[in-house]
């Protein structure tokens, strides 16, 4: 594939330009998806400082390897690795479609777009409460917290303002997939709800569950059939196949819990419990796939949403008060934003634990995905939480000619 330096008017796109539009992901998707390659001069040249901020980034301990995919008007143009399974130098190098555990990308790329479908379908009402298709979120609560939970809807699942608490450690007492899944249905709400916004691995638990029902179909089958499949996202599933698993750079040496080293199997432990299928994380992705569905939204929604449904899940929630949340994604939040000073107000994305991350700008037709395994081999460096604005402030400022 020839470079053409004047597809995008200022900026100097390289020799991966593939155009999704050209390519089906807007309308059906090709039979075949050409796998991105490794950055040509073109590429490297335009691209060069943020190329550079995430090879430093590699260096000084961040993460071992990350794969970038940055899809811009209809057209894919980067897809680069960067860096190694680990930090041994015998380790394999990560390529452009490198599949990584996508964590909490999974409440968005999965989740949210499941919900977004069986919403449009007229499945459920956004405002309809959670025990009315899970009579047990309230009936196996005590007695005094009964009242409260009858309030929680599914709206504020996907806003994060239920009242659930982010996280908890149910693992450590649910031994199965059901054990897990009455845990998370039975945990305490910690404020009101619809009065505080606070991010909840719990709610997502609870809210998986709760489309799976509505779907009937579980929450991996109904996604793959009705969302990957569509797009074309050949290499996204939850339970990755045993053959994979070498291609897939692990996420950490778990001297804790699984006391092995976690790779090609999910990293957060609820969802392990889980068998791998859940609301939160679970979900396993190349960058380019994630593009793909990151196109979907900038398209407009087609072939799977409508344009008012995009607009619904990604415009920021009215309530509570001081929220930056939508249904199901984040928006920037002033003054420091892991998007980075650039993206607009109207963008909207989503991070994950291992150190993925997905930021969407419809008024640039813009999306940056960023995958690594920054939890390798323990879950210490936090340093990712300074790479992150850097790297999409880099991209911008190379689109822009800034």
């Amino acid at each position: 594939m020839d470079c053409d330096p004047h597809l995008c008017g200022k900026a100097i796109i390289g020799c991966v330009l593939i155009s999704l539009h050209a390519r089906g992901l807007l309308n059906s998707p090709p039979p075949e998806f050409v796998s991105p390659r490794p950055a040509c001069e073109g590429q490297e040249q335009q691209f060069a400082r943020a190329f550079a901020i995430i090879r430093q980034a590699i260096v000084e301990g961040a993460f071992p390897g990350a794969a970038l995919a940055v899809s811009y008007h209809g057209a894919l143009v980067a897809a680069q690795g960067f860096g190694r399974f680990t930090c041994e130098e015998k380790s394999a190098a990560v390529q452009a479609d490198t599949v990584f555990d996508l964590a909490s990308l999974t409440k968005v790329v999965a989740t949210t777009a499941v919900a977004m479908l069986l919403y449009e379908r007229g499945e459920f009402l956004l405002d309809e409460p959670v025990a009315q298709s899970m009579p047990e979120f309230v009936r196996l609560a005590p007695k005094h917290q009964q009242a409260r939970r009858e309030a929680v809807t599914i709206r504020m699942l996907l806003a994060h303002s239920s009242g659930l608490p982010a996280y908890e450690k149910l693992f450590e007492f649910a031994a199965t997939r059901q054990e897990l899944i009455n845990a998370a249905l039975t945990t305490r709400l910690t404020a009101t709800p619809g009065t505080r916004a606070s991010y909840s691995d719990i709610g997502f638990i609870i809210l998986g569950e709760l489309l799976a029902r509505k779907a009937g179909l579980a929450l991996d089958l109904f996604a793959a059939q009705e969302i990957f499949a569509p797009l074309g996202m050949r290499q996204t599933r939850f339970q990755p196949p045993s053959q994979w698993k070498t291609g897939i750079p692990p996420t950490e040496d778990d001297r804790k819990f699984r006391k092995r080293v976690i790779q090609g199997e999910v990293n957060d432990e609820n969802a392990y419990v889980m068998g791998g299928v859940a609301g939160h994380a679970g979900l396993f992705a190349p960058a380019a796939d994630v593009a793909r569905f990151a196109e979907c939204l900038l398209g407009g929604g087609s072939p799977l949403f409508s344009k008012s449904t995009v607009k619904l899940f990604t415009h920021r929630e009215p309530s509570p008060p001081g929220t930056t949340r939508t249904l199901g994604w984040d928006t920037p939040s002033q003054p420091h934003s892991s998007s980075g000073r650039l993206f607009s107000l109207v963008s909207f994305g989503h991070l994950g634990f291992t150190g993925t991350s997905l930021w969407i700008d419809p008024g640039r037709k813009l999306s940056v995905t960023l995958l690594t395994n920054r939890t390798w081999p323990d879950r210490a460096s936090q340093l990712i939480r300074q790479v992150r604005p850097q790297v999409h402030d880099a991209i911008i400022e190379a689109l822009e000619g800034s």
